[in-house]
């Protein structure tokens, strides 16, 4: 988990300092990246940082993914269920991740053809994330413990609600919905579903 999170930390950092230091030319030495006024492109900061902010969430839960995963292994005794395919899921997550910055951009005007592509990319993070709540669960069905410890009741109680916010997650995937929704309560509820115990 770490060696993933490592990886999209080295990708995202750069971008979000070339972005923000463009921000800081443009305040203090007249430069016009981001001046519409000067042929420049305000939406271009919103793609520099949602490039980097959206995989900072996977940068955040991927250490707790790991830390689910040596608790549940712990508890049961036995490596996790699907050992390949979790490492296969994270390697996914983290690509993919990387690529749905656009989805916190469906208001700005994006071609219909690029929120399609954002959207689909958006629903496929569903896969390899199932698969690790699958393997989790499998991993605390196939052995069953003759006394459930705090580690375990944290473990589960994280798989529920990062089940939630996951089932949000794939309903602001559509467009559309994703549209009517923007700026509301539901996104926030969806964000801290994610993270409220990962974090």
């Amino acid at each position: 988990a770490i060696v993933f999170t490592a990886i999209m930390l080295i990708v995202t950092l750069p971008i979000l300092t070339g972005g923000l230091l463009m921000l800081v030319l443009d305040l203090h030495l007249n430069t016009q990246f981001y001046d519409a006024s000067f042929n420049g492109d305000p939406v271009l900061y919103q793609h520099l940082f949602w490039f980097f902010g959206h995989p900072e969430v996977y940068i955040i839960v991927l250490p707790a993914f790991g830390v689910i995963s040596q608790a549940l292994s712990t508890s049961a005794g036995k490596s996790v269920f699907g050992g390949p395919a979790m490492i296969l899921a994270m390697g996914c997550i983290t690509v993919l991740g990387a690529l749905v910055w656009a989805h916190h951009m469906m208001t700005v005007g994006l071609e219909t053809d690029t929120r399609a592509f954002f959207s689909a990319i958006t629903m496929m993070i569903a896969i390899p994330t199932g698969t690790k709540i699958f393997n989790w669960l499998s991993t605390f069905m196939g052995n069953p413990f003759s006394t459930i410890s705090l580690d375990i009741w944290y473990a589960l109680s994280f798989i529920f609600l990062f089940t939630l916010g996951g089932t949000t997650g794939v309903v602001l995937g559509n467009t559309a919905v994703d549209v009517a929704l923007h700026d509301t309560y539901y996104v926030i509820a969806h964000f801290h579903f994610v993270l409220s115990l990962g974090a």
